[in-house]
């Protein structure tokens, strides 16, 4: 079986946010600057463990900035860089079309 082309775009994007909560994350970034414990409520359903790696994914990626303050207790605040932000205004028309759609998904996945 032949590997997906890296060179396609679609592929690019996948793989920067391809998974269950990165694009979640990205969506309750762009209401803001985030503290952790505000993201993972924001997020919901997400452990610790699994937020700290999303985002140090997408910190690495250039998607996210991390701003350590100092002083006690220790505050990180996250945010959308420039390119998350475009990145996440180009995923409300795929927000919109699964919005349009999730009935009939939905119902497609309980008779499968």
């Amino acid at each position: 079986m032949e590997a997906p082309d890296p060179e396609c775009g679609v592929n690019v994007v996948m793989d920067l946010i391809g998974s269950k909560w990165k694009p979640t994350i990205l969506w309750r970034l762009a209401e803001g600057d985030h503290r952790f414990a505000q993201l993972r409520r924001a997020v919901g359903g997400v452990s610790e463990k699994v937020l700290t790696a999303q985002l140090r994914e997408l910190e690495r990626d250039g998607l996210v900035a991390r701003e350590d303050h100092e002083g006690f207790p220790r505050r990180v605040d996250y945010r959308l860089t420039d390119d998350g932000r475009e990145l996440n205004d180009l995923l409300d028309p795929v927000a919109a079309w699964g919005d349009r759609h999730a009935g009939r998904l939905a119902r497609s996945a309980r008779r499968a």
